[in-house]
């Protein structure tokens, strides 16, 4: 029958389920028609898992040396996809290395740590701390209101040029005299207020940077003070200044230059003939007292006992022997041999304390417990000027520190001191001679026991 022959729709599709397409070229056709339409998000979730399946099963068909062998195809080389996928796995290969070439990490540690600096050792001796203090040698860093002639004082003191107690005592009053001539009263102040704490106060700041101020010149700047204060507030400021520069021309020449020749004269007095004079380092009031026995015709002999690091006997005794005296020049290790010829021993003072002890060059004591030993008077020239209230025990509390690098010679054992582990060096400036090793001070107010010293200086300094 005619509606019977033509199979149905239905039939062929029935038919062809679940067998092969006799037709090759219809499959895709069919596929298409029978896989489901995908949106764009599902496409490009698809794309993406292609990709990182190709980039695994790239990885994973490279060898170790992170390259594919030449004879090895590579998989991602079909299709569009595939090239755009091997240009970016191209891209991205140097990243894939970053374990193999041990490229350091942030966060990670260290394999070599970084060298670390030796702290440097400190080269302070312990037991002398409190006296070390830095010495200034130039002019960085000096305040503005510093006077010129204070600045040259300064690095005077600092280099030895004026080394003296009494020879810093002088350059230092003297600067001052210039300080006070060209010192000019600011409107509204007086000199008697102004000028100590606003002109003075920092050249004296200045003189104790560079070096320690001695007994004597702190004497000398309570007394300077002390005659700032009498200025009559009234008083115009030509006349105040000019009386403060009388005032310590006076004070130079009572307390320093006349008082040094009395000194002078009578220890002279005190030589005689066919003595021998034994003397340490370089006083000015012990070299005044020799030349002046000299010159008073008296024939004697002097033995000049030196020590490292100034040598200031050595200039002592070129002094001496250019004058015509015989003199013996020795350092310190030759004392014990030498102190036997000697019939005196003239000592200089830095200070003489409350106490009758003397406060003087490094190596006095030694050589007053030498004499001491060997029966031999010593004798102690000193002006009151450099008496003091203090007491001193030791050399301990109160001494200056010079710096340790004076005590090394150039190319000897100690050049290299500092790279020396656990070696430090301590050069201090004065020592402490007890009374009991002293017979006699030799003083512008006469010839006194140790144990007069605070008497004196209350007398010397009564007005004050």
């Amino acid at each position: 029958m005619p509606a019977s022959d033509p199979p149905s729709a239905a039939e062929p599709a029935e038919s062809k389920v679940g067998q092969e397409p006799s037709n090759a070229k219809d499959t895709p056709k069919d596929a298409a028609k029978e896989a489901p339409k995908l949106s764009g998000a599902e496409l490009k979730k698809q794309a993406k898992a292609e990709k990182a399946a190709r980039r695994a099963q790239a990885l994973a068909d490279k060898p170790s040396g992170g390259t594919a062998s030449p004879g090895q195809p590579s998989p991602i080389s079909k299709g569009g996809e595939g090239a755009k996928g091997a240009k970016t796995q191209q891209k991205r290969t140097p990243a894939t290395n970053v374990e193999t070439r041990n490229l350091p990490v942030r966060g990670a540690s260290q394999s070599t740590p970084l060298p670390q600096i030796p702290a440097k050792e400190d080269k302070t001796v312990e037991f002398f701390r409190h006296l070390y203090k830095p010495r200034r040698t130039t002019l960085t860093g000096a305040a503005k209101e510093v006077h010129p002639a204070v600045q040259a004082l300064g690095l005077q003191m600092s280099s030895y040029t004026i080394c003296g107690s009494c020879a810093r005592l002088v350059a230092t009053l003297q600067a001052f005299k210039r300080v006070i001539e060209s010192y000019t009263t600011p409107p509204g102040n007086t000199l008697t207020r102004h000028l100590t704490s606003h002109v003075l106060s920092p050249q004296i700041e200045y003189l104790a940077s560079c070096r320690p101020l001695s007994i004597s010149m702190g004497n000398a700047i309570r007394w300077l003070k002390l005659e700032i204060s009498k200025v009559d507030i009234y008083l115009p400021d030509a006349e105040a200044k000019k009386g403060l520069c009388e005032a310590i021309d006076v004070f130079i020449r009572e307390r320093v230059t006349f008082a040094d020749a009395v000194i002078a004269k009578s220890t002279a007095s005190k030589i005689k003939d066919g003595d021998v004079i034994l003397t340490y380092a370089k006083s000015s009031l012990v070299q005044k007292a020799i030349v002046q026995a000299f010159e008073e015709g008296k024939k004697f002999r002097v033995i000049v006992v030196d020590s490292r690091p100034l040598h200031e006997g050595k200039h002592l005794a070129r002094s001496l022997a250019e004058l015509g005296i015989e003199v013996k020049y020795c350092l310190i290790n030759g004392l014990s041999h030498n102190i036997k010829d000697a019939t005196k021993v003239l000592l200089g003072a830095h200070a003489m304390m409350s106490n009758g002890r003397l406060f003087s060059r490094v190596g006095t004591a030694l050589v007053a417990m030498e004499a001491n030993g060997a029966d031999k008077p010593v004798i102690v020239l000193c002006e009151t000027i450099k008496f003091t209230e203090r007491v001193a025990l030791d050399s301990i509390v109160h001494n200056e520190i010079a710096p340790a690098d004076e005590l090394v010679i150039p190319g000897g054992n100690l050049a290299a001191w500092r790279d020396v582990k656990k070696l430090q060096l301590c050069n201090p400036m004065y020592d402490v001679t007890p009374a009991e090793y002293l017979q006699m001070i030799v003083t512008e107010s006469g010839n006194v026991p140790p144990t007069s010293v605070p008497v004196l200086h209350r007398l010397g300094n009564e007005n004050q």
